[in-house]
């Protein structure tokens, strides 16, 4: 089976960051993981990743509730970064939160494609390779 390239886990929990890497790695989901512990730092990443190759991950997992800066404030500006790959990264919300607002304020975002509630299972990873692969 085919796998992502790369892809980058925006998120300040290291016991979620540490699970999600492992199952990454057994479910042989992607080549190279990023993990940035909030927004702010994700996007000074990104950016840098931007100048050097030219090209972003193909997914990002990115929770909401973050210091610093949150998801939505993230998502605010990584919509803004000059890229030509914009449309090949895909955006999957990964909260613990079931607030209906957060769930309804992710469609208004054309980069996100879905909103997964924490703990994200091998079953989720399957998925979105098959979703991503089919493109």
């Amino acid at each position: 089976m085919n796998k992502i390239k790369n892809c980058c886990i925006i998120d300040d929990d290291p016991i979620f960051i540490y699970g999600t890497k492992r199952m990454m790695k057994e479910t042989n989901f992607c080549d190279s993981i990023t993990v940035f512990n909030n927004g702010e730092d994700a996007l000074l990443g990104l950016t840098e990743m931007l100048q050097v190759t030219h090209e972003l991950p193909q997914v990002i997992f990115l929770d909401l509730n973050m210091p610093i800066m949150n998801g939505w404030e993230f998502l605010d500006e990584f919509i803004k970064l000059p890229n030509n790959s914009l449309n090949k990264t895909v955006i999957y919300v990964i909260s613990s939160s079931v607030d209906p607002r957060d769930i309804e304020k992710v469609k208004e975002y054309e980069l996100i494609s879905n909103y997964i509630l924490k703990p994200i299972t091998p079953n989720d990873f399957e998925t979105i390779l098959n979703s991503q692969l089919v493109q």
